[in-house]
């Protein structure tokens, strides 16, 4: 369930609360009773570290392409630019 911060704007009281998506918005404030209370605009606490599917699925099955024996076809195909020779 996520977490979403609330406050009110005639107290200034402020509180995480934790509801359903579904959940209709609270805005009765729990500290002075007023329906001033609303949800905030936060970052989101999300980040992605260390290895997992985003950094190991969808990229060829984990494994590197294999190494071609042929050499590289250039643009240029004279050999007269450095990557040609």
């Amino acid at each position: 369930m996520p977490i979403y911060a609330y406050k009110c704007a005639s107290c200034g009281f402020a509180q995480d609360e934790m509801q359903k998506v579904s959940d209709a918005p609270l805005t009765v404030c729990p500290s002075c009773g007023k329906a001033d209370y609303a949800k905030q605009l936060t970052a989101a606490g999300f980040a992605l570290k260390g290895t997992g599917w985003y950094a190991t699925d969808f990229k060829n099955g984990g494994s590197k392409p294999a190494a071609s024996s042929e050499a590289p076809s250039h643009a240029c195909g004279t050999g007269a630019c450095p990557a040609c020779n």
